[in-house]
């Protein structure tokens, strides 16, 4: 073996040694060592953002279900009110009672379902228009619910006791009632449709 001229030589390989018998120059090193396992906590900010996202949607959902819970009270409440209106007009054929009954039901109840300002303050033709266009159809201009505009402001002994069709509001008042439970908790489930505007 020729040494290259500058550089040192091992005096086991200059003594006549085998390079296999030489001593191991990494037997010096320490052995492999593992580094210590992560701990739970701090968790990384993945795992942060997962229980933002996750508390968000708790939240969001016990919203969504006391808000439902609470349109559906309302329209159980009044239907329940409703059928002891119709039964005590059954009793006694008061059919002023009845539209009086039927107007404050349905003012409370519009009220309680959009809003003071949107429905406390309508009269007259505005009120039928109100209760037409939020479930009745025409059934408060054109029809039955006609009677809500004077019925309820009417003396009950100026002859009219009989003139209203009392079952017909009734029916015309309890589906009202029903398509706001409906509405309210069908416009929870489905999202409204994006309108461009021109």
């Amino acid at each position: 073996m020729n040494p290259i001229p500058g550089s040192v030589v091992p005096p086991a390989l200059t003594q006549g040694a085998s390079p296999a018998l030489a001593p191991d120059p990494l037997a010096g090193l320490r052995p492999y060592h593992l580094p210590d396992p992560v701990g739970w906590w701090p968790p990384a900010p993945g795992w942060w953002l997962l229980a933002l996202v996750v508390l968000a949607a708790a939240v969001g959902l016990v919203w969504w279900w006391r808000r439902r819970r609470r349109a559906r009270a309302a329209s159980l409440q009044a239907e329940r009110e409703l059928e002891a209106l119709c039964g005590a007009f059954a009793a006694d054929g008061d059919a002023l009672a009845l539209a009086r009954g039927c107007s404050r039901l349905l003012r409370r109840l519009a009220v309680v379902r959009f809003g003071r300002a949107a429905a406390a303050g309508l009269a007259g033709e505005a009120w039928l228009a109100f209760l037409d266009a939020r479930g009745g159809g025409e059934t408060f201009r054109f029809g039955v619910g006609r009677a809500l505009l004077d019925a309820p402001y009417r003396h009950p002994h100026d002859g009219h006791r009989g003139t209203l069709d009392a079952p017909s509001l009734c029916t015309a008042v309890r589906t009202w009632i029903r398509r706001q439970r409906e509405d309210a908790v069908g416009a929870e489930r489905l999202p409204q449709p994006m309108v461009a505007r021109c």
